[in-house]
């Protein structure tokens, strides 16, 4: 059985390695807030159980166990973000803590009843994709949101997801799945977006737009 840290592991490797590069031991123990003696301590323990693999002066990557294991537990998280914010009433700002929690203590028959009573959702409320039960997992392909030019307009796919403020600003934009958006200019040297969502236009910072997901139409 999988331990609720390994999990944890697991989940943080595949999110840092989704380009499908080496994940670095120091960026690993960054992401999870821990030193870089532990992630060694497990990233061991994990290479022990066949579930990663590390090369020094690399990186840890998944095996495909590893990589089952971790999307096994994406689908939990992301299913209870969903029961969260569509069935609870929570805002999408407050629900990846929760899940976090709700994750680990998730038994099988829990995740299919789960998954039914919401309706097989295809993606978190952050735009996400929902990983299958059997292991899959299909991103919906698109751009930065910084990459748009001009003049261009684009359907928003996901968004930047476990940071609660940055949350709670896209929201007061109308930056949420879905959401149609319009490039009205681009400020040269690196400078800031002036998008306009609905009615309304707002100057988005490079750096955020470049996290923003989106498909232009």
């Amino acid at each position: 059985m999988v331990t609720e840290s390994a999990e944890e592991y697991l989940e943080a490797i595949y999110k840092l390695g989704e380009e499908g590069q080496p994940v670095a031991l120091s960026a690993l123990a960054e992401r999870l807030a821990i030193s870089s003696v532990s992630a060694n301590e497990m990233v061991r323990k994990l290479v022990e159980r066949e579930l990663v693999l590390y090369e020094p002066y690399k990186g840890v990557s998944l095996t495909p166990a590893g990589q089952t294991q971790a999307l096994a537990v994406i689908r939990r998280h992301r299913l209870w973000e969903r029961f969260l914010t569509d069935v609870l009433g929570l805002s999408w700002d407050q629900v990846h803590e929760e899940a976090c929690r709700l994750e680990h203590a998730t038994s099988p028959l829990v995740e299919e009843r789960l998954a039914r009573l919401l309706g097989e959702p295809e993606t978190c409320p952050h735009g996400h994709p929902m990983p299958t039960v059997e292991g899959e997992m299909a991103v919906e392909a698109g751009r930065p949101l910084a990459e748009l030019t001009p003049g261009q307009r684009a359907r928003v796919l996901r968004v930047p997801e476990g940071d609660d403020a940055l949350l709670r600003y896209l929201s007061t934009l109308g930056l949420e799945p879905q959401a149609t958006v319009q490039v009205e200019a681009v400020a040269p040297f690196q400078g800031p977006l002036t998008v306009r969502v609905g009615e309304t236009r707002h100057i988005l910072g490079r750096e955020l737009a470049s996290q923003i997901v989106v498909q232009p139409l």
